[in-house]
């Protein structure tokens, strides 16, 4: 088993450029971010960034249900829902019941959203070795 297996992928974004990057979290990247929590700041280091700051911001999981702050916990329940993440109401005023995600990090999130909120000393095209680039 040379190459490590994908199981998450990461899109990171950086506020001063607008760019935003995919990163493929093999299981032992993913580890230090399962029990986090939406808003939670974590040393880049654990992800191959050394020296920055990312803030955890949302997620999917592996059904695409969306990760919400408010709903506290590891669980996905139907709840009512008047915006988004989750809905996009078609009528003003128009409320919709919908399955969501809770907002701790499980291992069944297959997609983890998040923003760089300290730089290192090296860019991130660089520690990526030019990895995929999303505009």
């Amino acid at each position: 088993m040379a190459e490590k297996e994908k199981v998450a992928t990461m899109v990171l974004s950086d506020p001063e450029t607008g760019r935003a990057y995919n990163i493929d979290l093999d299981e032992a990247k993913m580890r230090s971010i399962v029990g986090r929590k939406i808003g939670d700041v974590i040393d880049g280091s654990a992800i191959g960034l050394a020296g920055y700051k990312i803030q955890l911001t949302g997620g999917s999981d592996k059904d695409g249900f969306p990760m919400r702050r408010d709903v506290h916990g590891r669980v996905r329940p139907r709840i009512l829902l008047r915006s988004g993440p989750g809905f996009r109401p078609k009528e003003k005023g128009e409320i919709r019941r919908k399955r969501v995600r809770g907002n701790v990090y499980v291992p069944e999130i297959v997609q983890v959203n998040a923003k760089v909120v300290e730089k290192g000393k090296k860019g991130i095209e660089e520690l990526l070795g030019g990895g995929e680039e999303k505009k």
